[in-house]
């Protein structure tokens, strides 16, 4: 009998760690937000629906969530499309694309708050590298993070270059997992390049393609730290994301209730998105070559 639990107690360390940094997280947030408290309170009274109520009538709720899905439906496509492309130019085992491999990746492990950090210096108005090329071209200086149509495009370039070399290698490695009879078949056969592309490579990596697709549009909705030390959210708002707007509502406000309800709001709302993307996309993935 004691054999047949005996692995149970071989993996009780991780299910402890997992419930206590995830799962009593978890309820914790869903019974705050139904809840009113101001970190300072001693009592937390029950509030019901109120939260989420203040949430679903707001204009500044609604704005976040086109804001973050306009940075979604962007940056999404953008960063699949060009590692798709870069992967398929960096499969070979030679020296050289795998030290370009090395510096594509080197930007994902890179802290975030040092890439924003920088990259606040490259679009500054005044004295901003972006700026200082632009100046030998013969344009002006242009406000990147001034400018609300601007400074969203720049948080999603930001978001782009720091994501694309993860993207990059998991698409690597769908690539050589791609047998290269079908290649040699489809050359036999006269295929050019974009129809061999088309009719072997993309059908054999939509797998993987699938695969960063819902890691990525999780990782958009989740965006907080360039956006938090790049913008605050502004200018007027217009790169006030849904966790941007979590954060100020929870720890600068002080709403701890309104800010668990907004945290189980995003977590609603992806579980939505991850079930659409398996109905519409998940169907179409085929796992055999």
């Amino acid at each position: 009998m004691a054999r047949k639990f005996l692995p149970y107690f071989y993996i009780l360390p991780l299910l402890a760690f997992i419930a206590v940094f995830t799962y009593i997280p978890i309820a914790t947030s869903i019974n705050l937000s139904f809840r009113e408290w101001d970190f300072m309170s001693a009592t937390k009274p029950f509030v019901g629906l109120e939260n989420y109520q203040l949430l679903l009538t707001s204009t500044e709720f609604w704005n976040s969530v086109k804001i973050t899905a306009i940075f979604a439906i962007i940056s999404v496509p953008l960063r699949l499309a060009l590692a798709l492309m870069a992967a398929s130019f960096l499969t070979s085992e030679k020296f050289a694309p795998r030290m370009l491999r090395g510096a594509f990746f080197l930007p994902s492990v890179t802290s975030t708050v040092s890439i924003a950090v920088v990259f606040s210096w490259v679009f500054s108005t005044d004295y901003g590298v972006a700026n200082a090329l632009l100046k030998h071209i013969g344009v002006g200086k242009i406000p990147w993070m001034q400018d609300p149509q601007l400074a969203l495009l720049v948080l999603i370039l930001v978001n782009t270059w720091k994501q694309i070399g993860y993207d990059i290698v998991i698409y690597i490695a769908g690539l050589q997992a791609i047998p290269q009879e079908l290649y040699d078949a489809a050359a036999v056969d006269g295929g050019r390049r974009f129809h061999v592309f088309r009719r072997v490579t993309m059908p054999l990596v939509m797998p993987t393609t699938y695969f960063l697709l819902v890691i990525s549009v999780i990782e958009a909705f989740q965006v907080f730290t360039i956006v938090n030390v790049m913008t605050h959210g502004g200018p007027a708002s217009a790169t006030d994301m849904l966790v941007n707007m979590l954060y100020r509502v929870g720890f600068t406000l002080f709403d701890i209730g309104t800010g668990s309800a907004l945290a189980v709001l995003l977590f609603i709302l992806l579980i939505a998105l991850s079930l659409i993307k398996s109905r519409v996309i998940g169907r179409k993935v085929h796992y055999e070559a």
